[in-house]
């Protein structure tokens, strides 16, 4: 597999319509805000990019959802 250092860029670029000039003035949290908000919108368009987001999120996931676990497990509070 090839890799595309450009990736970022022209993800941003098709995100929020700036040139390469205007990405590379931005300032660093703006740029990897836009790329994180790029990268959500791209995986948001097919079903297997939404299942890896949704993965993602369970795994950022630091308590437990209690009544989640209730619900599956059949147990009422």
């Amino acid at each position: 597999m090839y890799d595309i250092p450009t990736y970022w860029e022209h993800l941003v670029h098709s995100y929020t319509g700036l040139n390469v000039n205007e990405i590379e003035e931005l300032e660093l949290i703006d740029y990897l805000q836009y790329r994180r908000d790029a990268f959500i919108h791209e995986m948001n368009r097919t079903d297997a990019g939404q299942e890896y987001l949704e993965n993602a999120r369970m795994l950022e996931q630091t308590k437990p959802d209690r009544a989640k676990l209730r619900e599956l497990s059949g147990r009422r509070r």
